[in-house]
């Protein structure tokens, strides 16, 4: 066996351990009572039975982690003072930033659904600015871009933000891309798999 063919070989063993689920999905035999409390409780919000998959595998690891998360993303999600449009957008901008399919499959069809245009979505796939934006969605746009490149905003993003949703809409724009950052980071250290059958597009790395 030649070089070429050893190097080919270290290279798929070393994909296929990189695509390796390390936190694979309890058995329910397994479970503590402190992990079969959190389900329970994660099936009494808004997300129902169906939560309990993406974030909250890795998440059950740490039941209490996971009560608390949950809990603050049940208000970024489903109450947040910003409209939902605007919402699913900047958790699509987050997923894509930090290159998590999980969510941005679960958040694409989410996003379409509710307003935000497919030509938008896709551009945000591909880590380009959307060529048509709502003056809503600009504003939302620039802060959560921003946010996510630099860390911090400019003053007149900042004023943009205030003037069209107020510091509440500030701070709950900032929680929630510190919200699905935070479940990004939890997926991607945990190698989650993406749904299979999912119609998002697929991200692609961004280059270094």
């Amino acid at each position: 066996m030649n070089l070429r063919s050893i190097a080919a070989i270290l290279l798929v063993l070393s994909l296929s351990a990189l695509a390796q689920d390390r936190m694979p999905p309890i058995p329910a035999a397994k479970l503590t009572p402190a992990q079969k409390h959190s389900i329970e409780l994660l099936a009494a919000t808004p997300r129902g039975a169906g939560g309990a998959g993406g974030p909250f595998v890795p998440l059950l690891r740490s039941p209490e982690l996971m009560d608390r998360l949950q809990a603050v993303g049940e208000y970024l999600r489903f109450k947040n003072s910003v409209p939902q449009k605007l919402v699913e957008m900047s958790i699509l901008m987050t997923a894509r930033q930090l290159m998590q399919q999980y969510e941005w499959n679960a958040h694409y069809p989410l996003a379409l659904k509710a307003g935000l245009a497919q030509d938008t979505a896709n551009a945000i796939a591909v880590g380009r600015r959307p060529e048509s934006l709502a003056a809503d969605e600009e504003v939302v746009y620039n802060f959560t871009s921003e946010l996510l490149q630099n860390k911090s905003v400019s003053d007149p993003t900042y004023a943009r933000m205030r003037a069209k949703f107020g510091e509440q809409g500030i701070v709950d724009t900032s929680g929630l891309v510190g919200y699905y950052s935070t479940l990004a980071m939890i997926l991607n250290v945990a190698r989650s798999p993406a749904q299979p059958d999912s119609s998002a597009p697929k991200l692609a790395p961004f280059p270094r």
